[in-house]
């Protein structure tokens, strides 16, 4: 698979190291040309690096490695060469007091989509750290870490979901594009506790043979 890649930080590097090693083409792009010249070496490959319009230009895929705000006006620029391509949307939409910037209004991924129209935005890769992307896999406890995604486009989503068992994690269905929203708030909580409250957000949760209550798990239990 092609993939261009939006950005030279380090989630463009986290998670187009693992594409490469896959088996992918990628190109980094970035305004500035060192930087992306940089980081396509250390990813090596044959990761190459090109500009950013150069990037969208080339892939199948596009990684919008790109922070809320500025990310918005890139895709806006690029329109014309995101059409009919997947735009995988990782940003978090977090300010100060781990505070959802899109509170009211339309999530980033949505942001994205209306910037660029013609494009399938999927969002998937936004609930954790790049340093968990760093992993080689991200499996906890002997369990693949799980990453929705959200999108309309089934094609789009198909590619997303193979890249997302390329990093070693397992794809989980997340629904339209308009859930979107509901993973930006998931990563706003998970962040607020995780870094302000030193918790484990993973406690949360309960198992999922418990997850609908007693007469869920009443049956789970009668059919074993």
């Amino acid at each position: 698979m092609r993939i261009g890649v939006l950005g030279t930080g380090n989630m463009a590097d986290a998670l187009a190291t693992h594409w490469v090693r896959a088996g992918h083409q990628v190109t980094i792009g970035g305004r500035d040309a060192a930087r992306a010249e940089r980081l396509a070496g250390r990813i090596g490959g044959g990761a190459r690096a090109d500009g950013l319009r150069a990037a969208a230009e080339s892939g199948q895929v596009v990684l919008a490695a790109l922070p809320f705000g500025p990310g918005e006006d890139v895709v806006r620029e690029l329109r014309a060469a995101l059409e009919g391509k997947a735009l995988i949307d990782c940003s978090n939409p977090i300010g100060p007091g781990f505070r959802l910037l899109t509170e009211g209004g339309p999530s980033a991924a949505q942001r994205l989509a209306a910037a660029a129209p013609g494009a399938h935005v999927v969002k998937a890769f936004n609930l954790c750290h790049e340093d968990v992307w760093r992993m080689r896999p991200p499996v906890f406890d002997g369990r693949p870490l799980a990453v929705p995604v959200c999108g309309d486009d089934e094609s789009a989503l198909a590619r997303v979901r193979e890249l997302v068992r390329d990093v070693g994690c397992a794809p989980v269905a997340g629904g339209r594009l308009d859930r979107a929203g509901l993973l930006e708030a998931t990563a706003a909580l998970f962040i607020a506790l995780w870094v302000g409250e030193e918790a484990d957000a993973q406690a949360i949760a309960p198992p999922l043979a418990y997850a609908a209550g007693p007469a869920h798990y009443g049956r789970g239990s009668a059919r074993s």
